[in-house]
């Protein structure tokens, strides 16, 4: 689990394909004293596992599944991408909850700075929409924003010059494809609700009007 604030930047080394899959090494300046082989890291969002790691890099399985819904099957040597490592139990959550599965690939439409700010409208794949809802959390190539407004296929988020500073998103332009993972508890409400999965003594629409939830 993550937070979607991002501690440092690293470097794609190398993305060297194995089948379906890939191998992907990452340089970076964050501290990896603590990475063990096993650990979690997002990379650009996306949960991967360390298979190795030395003083200045590391390296990540990737699988197809992750090639086929993130922007990481895009990666070339050189490129930069925002890195976390895994929330401890006593770390501080600083953003909001993030698992590391991102749900799709989203794309910039337009880039607007104003007082400082980055402000971004991100068009989204068919279905993710229905997530976003204004003032609820999104994360954006790994990093947490707060959606500002919603339309049908589409969203905008600001973010402050800190954090354009820190991450990657202070360089991306229109055009550019970012990582998206909505928040877990829209669809895990979805998910209950789902009225063709509906079960004997499950969430029901009826069930939360008669608790007094809604009329």
């Amino acid at each position: 689990m993550f937070t979607g604030i991002i501690q440092a930047m690293g470097t794609v080394l190398r993305l060297s394909r194995r089948g379906e899959d890939a191998v992907l090494e990452i340089g970076t300046d964050m501290d990896l004293s603590d990475v063990r082989i096993g650990d979690s890291v997002a990379v650009n969002g996306a949960c991967l596992t360390v298979t190795a790691v030395g003083r200045r890099s590391f390296n990540a399985d990737v699988s197809a599944e992750t090639l086929s819904r993130t922007d990481l099957a895009f990666f070339s040597p050189g490129e930069s991408a925002n890195l976390e490592k895994a929330l401890r139990p006593t770390d501080f959550l600083g953003g909001h909850i993030v698992l590391g599965h991102v749900d799709g690939l989203g794309r910039i439409q337009e880039r607007t700075v104003k007082s400082g700010s980055v402000i971004f409208r991100i068009d989204v794949e068919h279905g993710l929409s229905r997530y976003l809802v204004p003032k609820g959390s999104v994360a954006v190539d790994g990093v947490s924003l707060t959606v500002n407004r919603c339309e049908e296929h589409a969203f905008y988020v600001n973010m402050i010059p800190h954090t354009a500073g820190k991450t990657t998103l202070g360089f991306k332009k229109k055009g550019d494809r970012v990582n998206i993972e909505t928040d877990i508890l829209g669809k895990y409400v979805e998910r209950l609700l789902h009225p063709e999965e509906k079960k004997e003594g499950g969430i029901t629409r009826e069930l939360l009007m008669k608790q007094g939830f809604f009329k």
